[in-house]
């Protein structure tokens, strides 16, 4: 009997840290319905394209810096400037835990890359959007999504 409670108990802790894997129509469609289609100029195609790039829409990616940061969720935002740990003095300008940036709900994450695009030199923050999707046509990061 203790055996199949500790199996029980070990399936919901192995079924807590799976990471929530978007496809991209679903961000497609959360992020055209947070304002992100032309936030700041950046077409929806740019965030998909980006999201893409940074975490291939895994919500709870990780990546820890060789600087002590790390960088956290879809968008890849990182620990020292953007959100707070729970015991480092970040500068923590999203006012967020990094905690919240890596849950299946994206709200948190969307606001502060929308503060990110706006007080930095747009997307040019992430690497993966310079590198892979900057001055490309992204229509097709979007084709065939029912958007709204």
């Amino acid at each position: 009997m203790k055996t199949a409670g500790t199996l029980a108990l070990m399936g919901c802790l192995i079924a807590a840290v799976e990471p929530k894997l978007y496809t991209r129509c679903k961000l497609a469609k959360i992020f055209s319905r947070a304002g992100l289609d032309n936030y700041r100029g950046f077409s929806l195609g740019n965030w998909i394209c980006m999201a893409y790039y940074e975490s291939h829409y895994n919500t709870t990616a990780q990546t820890d810096l060789e600087d002590g940061s790390t960088d956290y969720g879809i968008f890849q935002i990182n620990s020292y400037t953007w959100c707070r740990r729970a015991k480092l003095q970040e500068k923590n300008h999203c006012h967020v835990a990094c905690s919240a940036l890596i849950t299946d709900d994206l709200t948190d994450a969307i606001i502060c890359a929308k503060k990110i695009v706006k007080e930095t030199d747009g997307m040019n923050y992430w690497q993966g959007w310079k590198k892979h999707c900057e001055g490309k046509d992204l229509s097709e990061w979007k084709k065939g999504c029912e958007v709204s």
